[in-house]
């Protein structure tokens, strides 16, 4: 099995206010993600999404936790190679994060991660 090594998007702008975090993001065609997949074009993954949205809720709010469930996740429009997107996470609850991808496009994906908050939860 071949190790994925491209596989973060190129940070070009961080904003934050009042505890939302919004994060600017250009989609490089050269992402691992998209070698190889679908062949009338590539586009990126909505579990590559949520997983950018959790690495990305860890890394800005200081989360160690596991994810115990996704709420209201939806996909509404595909992400293509060389899209700039915005990348919005805003924390709801102790345990529960908001995010969504928009771009030009409209909006991308979003939902609401929820986190346990003690380890036998």
């Amino acid at each position: 099995m071949q190790k994925l090594i491209n596989t973060r998007p190129k940070l070009i702008n961080y904003t934050s206010a009042e505890g939302v975090h919004c994060l600017t993001l250009f989609i490089a065609p050269e992402l691992d993600y998209f070698k190889g997949h679908f062949s009338q074009g590539p586009i990126l993954a909505g579990v590559v999404q949520l997983d950018w949205a959790v690495e990305m809720i860890r890394e800005y709010f200081s989360i160690t936790w596991d994810v115990k469930d996704v709420e209201a996740l939806k996909f509404q429009v595909v992400i293509t190679p060389n899209t700039t997107v915005t990348l919005t996470v805003e924390q709801k609850k102790i345990d529960k994060y908001y995010f969504s991808f928009k771009s030009e496009k409209g909006q991308h994906s979003c939902g609401r991660i929820l986190f346990k908050s003690a380890p036998n939860e």
